[in-house]
This record gives C-alpha cells, sequence and structure tokens, in this order.
C-alpha cells in the first residue's frame, strides 16, 4: 500500500511542533517518544504501519480546537482517530503527521428520554451509550462488531452499522447532532436534539466523511425504546447459493427481521473451534432474529419457516430460551476473532442488492480459487453488506500482494452487480485506489471539491479516500 513520502520541512521541525503542542495542551496530553507512538502506527487494518510525528489526547472541544488551529498554522497534517478499530486503514497516520485522538473525551453530557436522545462526548465506546440507557430501558441501535471497542467518533466518520441494521438503520439514521472542529479550530455544531434541520444538511455530509472535514468531540444520539421481545433462528444449508437464495426471498416477502446474519463453512468451523456455539454441519446458515410482542414474533417465525422450507434446510433451529438464542449469537458474535486465531485475514466491506447474493458467492468462490487463498464469508445479508475474509499469511513472500489483489477484484465484483466499495468500514487507504472503479472523474471532482471548503489545505486524515495523484494535487503548499 503506496504512502505518499514525508514532507522533510515538516520532519526538521518535529521539536519545535511538540513543544508548541506542550504549550497548549497538558503535559500528560502530548506523546512523542518513538516507542509510545508505536501504538498508534496503525488500526485494525495491521498489514500496514506508519508511525506518527507525534500523538496528542486532549480532554475538551477546547483543546480540540486549539490543537487543530495550531497545526493549521504551522501547517502540519492531523489523524483523527477514535478507538483505532477501523478495518479499512482510516486512522492510520503519516510520518509528519500528528495523532490526534479522542478516547479521554467519553463523558455522557445529558440525556432525555422523553424526547429520545443522548448527548455524549465522542470518545465514548458504542456500547457504553446503550449502557448508560439500558436502565430506563432504552438503547442506541448500531452495533458494529467492534462496538465493545469502536468510539462513537468513528462510528460517524465511517457511518457504521452493525448485524441490526437491517430494520434499524446505520449511524446516519441513528445521528441528530454533532459537535465538529475544523482544521483550523473553528467550532461549529450542526443539528441538534429534534428530527430535522433547517438548512443544508451538512449533518448527512459529515457523517462518513471519514475525518476529512473535521473532528467531531460531541454527538447527539437517537435512542430507542427496548423491544417487547426478540427471538433468534438458524437456518442451516447445503451451499452458499442457496442460503443466500433463502435471504432474497425473506426480503422479497416484505418481511423485515431485526437482523439476518450469514456465516459459511470456513467461519463456521473456526467459530465452532473458538466459542463452541453448537452450530450444525453445514455450508452455510443463516441467524435471523425478529422482534415485538408474542404473537408478532410467532407469526413472523411461521412465515419464515415457510420460506425457508422451499429451499430445503439442513436444519431449523428457533431458540426457545435466553440460552439458546446467546448460543444462536455466539459464534457469530466471536467470527472475527475466532478467524483471528487461525489465520492473517483481511476484512473486505462491499455492498451488493440482495437479489444478486447467490451470483456474488458463486463467483466470491471462483475468484478464491483462482487466487488460490480461502475466503470466509461473514456478512450482514439482509442488507447485502459482505464482508469477505481473506485469509493468508503475513510471513510468506507475495502472500499479502495476491491477497490485495483478491480484495481488489471482489470488490470490483461488488460494483459491477450494482453495489458500492463499501457498506460501513469506509474507504480509508483500503478502497483508495478502488475509487475510480465506482465514481467517474466528475463524481470525485465533486467530492473534493467539498473537502476544500471544510478543510482548503488539505490537511486533516491525509491519503485517504481519494486517489493519492488527485491528493497531492489538490494539497496547498
Amino acid at each position: 500500500m503506496q504512502m505518499p513520502p514525508p514532507d522533510p520541512a515538516i520532519l526538521s521541525r518535529k521539536d519545535q511542533i511538540v513543544q508548541g503542542l506542550r504549550a497548549i495542551l497538558p503535559a500528560d496530553a502530548v506523546i512523542d517518544d518513538p516507542v509510545e507512538t508505536r501504538a498508534y502506527e496503525c488500526d485494525a487494518l495491521s498489514a500496514y504501519r506508519c508511525a506518527p510525528l507525534a500523538v496528542i489526547l486532549p480532554r475538551s472541544t477546547a483543546e480540540v480546537s486549539a490543537a487543530l488551529r495550531f497545526c493549521h498554522d504551522q501547517r502540519v497534517p492531523v489523524v483523527p482517530r477514535g478507538a483505532g478499530t477501523s478495518l479499512a486503514g482510516g486512522s492510520m497516520p503519516t510520518a509528519d503527521s500528528v495523532v490526534l485522538g479522542i478516547a479521554r473525551m467519553n463523558r455522557v453530557l445529558e440525556v432525555d428520554y422523553a424526547d429520545r436522545f443522548i448527548r455524549v462526548e465522542a470518545g465514548r465506546t458504542n456500547l457504553s451509550v446503550s449502557g448508560a440507557v439500558e436502565g430506563a430501558g432504552f438503547f442506541y441501535a448500531p452495533d458494529p462488531s467492534s462496538q465493545l471497542a469502536c468510539a462513537i467518533s468513528g462510528n460517524i466518520a465511517m457511518n457504521s452499522g452493525g448485524a441490526h441494521c437491517l430494520k434499524y438503520g446505520v449511524t446516519t439514521n441513528n445521528l441528530l447532532g454533532v459537535t465538529l472542529v475544523q482544521m483550523d479550530g473553528t467550532v461549529v455544531t450542526l443539528g441538534g436534539p429534534f428530527m430535522d434541520a433547517s438548512g443544508l444538511d451538512l449533518l448527512g455530509v459529515v457523517c462518513g466523511s471519514e475525518g476529512q472535514l473535521g473532528v467531531v468531540t460531541e454527538a447527539t444520539l437517537r435512542i430507542l425504546p427496548k423491544p417487547e421481545g426478540a427471538r433468534p433462528v438458524l437456518i442451516a444449508f447445503g451451499a452458499n447459493e442457496v442460503a443466500g437464495a433463502c435471504v432474497a426471498d425473506i426480503i422479497r416477502a416484505g418481511i423485515l427481521p431485526v437482523a439476518i446474519e450469514f456465516m459459511d463453512r470456513p467461519c463456521i468451523r473456526a467459530t465452532e473451534a473458538f466459542a463452541h456455539a453448537g452450530y450444525p454441519d453445514c455450508e452455510a446458515l443463516l441467524i435471523v432474529e425478529v422482534e415485538g410482542s408474542p404473537p408478532e414474533i410467532d407469526e413472523q417465525i411461521a412465515l419464515i419457516r415457510q420460506i425457508a422450507a422451499r429451499h430445503s434446510p439442513i436444519e431449523f433451529r428457533e431458540a426457545q430460551t435466553e440460552d439458546e438464542a446467546r448460543r444462536i449469537w455466539l459464534g457469530r458474535k466471536a467470527a472475527f476473532g475466532a478467524m483471528g486465531q487461525i489465520n492473517d485475514y483481511m476484512c473486505l466491506d462491499g455492498t451488493i442488492p440482495v437479489s444478486t447474493l447467490p451470483e456474488v458467492l458463486r463467483r466470491i468462490g471462483d475468484l478464491s480459487r483462482e487466487a488460490g487463498l480461502e475466503v470466509a464469508n461473514v456478512f450482514h445479508a439482509g442488507d447485502g453488506n459482505m464482508h469477505p475474509l481473506i485469509l493468508y499469511n503475513a510471513n510468506t513472500p507475495g502472500d499479502l500482494e495476491r491477497c490485495e489483489k483478491l480484495g481488489a477484484d471482489i470488490l470490483k465484483l461488488c460494483v459491477e452487480v450494482g453495489g458500492c466499495l463499501t457498506g460501513e468500514h469506509g474507504v480509508g487507504v483500503e478502497k483508495r485506489d478502488l475509487m475510480r472503479v465506482q465514481f467517474r472523474a466528475a463524481d470525485l471532482e465533486a467530492q473534493m471539491r467539498v473537502k476544500d471548503v471544510f478543510d482548503p489545505h488539505w490537511l486533516l486524515n491525509p491519503a485517504k479516500v481519494f486517489p493519492l495523484d488527485d491528493s497531492a494535487a489538490r494539497r496547498a503548499p
């Protein structure tokens, strides 16, 4: 993965830059020791690494503003970082950049159950948002697999989703407002604790912008009452394509489960060895969860059972107790950790029309065999958000390059069938060079002109999202 060469003028001023940051931030908020900055040299896309110039860990919006204003005046690039769980290299530094981490900004600022919102500092973890309101019978809907660790700031940057996004939507559908600090230190508020704001939808522009436009320090989020009940079923099949066809038929029938998750044999095998969830011996399985009152749940599951029967399932397992429900979800929740136990892998993130699932699964299998690398499939099948895991050995010369090529071919396939390069992980560095596959030059120009307005010197999150030659030509001296 190519990264731009560092600016030697910035590297030569490292001591001056660090001293300047220490003059405006608390002593423990600035890290420049090379041993300590190594913790920030990559995110969850750990195949690529680069140590930053320095790291800053502010505790308030005011400190973020002061630090960005200083870096803007010094023309020093800044890489915003939440919890570092990005699977697309979204918070990977450059050697001449300052990493701005907001993990210390994690307070709950306001909760309003009557108007159903919570306002938090954006370093707060996803799961702890629900934890703050569950005692009153509420929850925050987006639930990425990394929700125990990932920060709200990163969720907003990448417009993250999760297993339950089929019914409740992704981050943008649950985000009401943000406090955004621009690169020059200007603090702006977009949206607020109400359904819609007047004027341009700049909140919609910021959500999913991958730290290109500003640093989100606070977020107002929609919270929802917990459903009366929920029940998952597990459906096992003899082929990936058959499971994909069942998903398409469930959606076509107008049923709206809260989640439809897919796992294939390589993933099932790994999760069984890791989590011992008791999954059946099959080529593919679906986890379908519905919610509502007991009669509503029974009616939905009866319809799903009828649809599944047309595809000759190996097993149809309906959870009857809380423990059975937990075990159905156990393997799926442990899937990424389980795969990491057996091999290095790269997790992709492409989105396709649900109707094309059987074809795409078949063609991924063909591409996998041609490349000589195994692919394990685990993804949010209900909305077509694919997460193929390409297994490779980082210690085998050439394996990473073969993995990259296979990943590019799979993402090109997603675009070819009418989908897109990313559903929730973002573009980052991983898909940066594929942007021209999905967008014409005029489309990319329109996107870059938006960044010109928010960040005219192109100092925020360098070398991400846009092809390198485009961003290099854009960056002002």
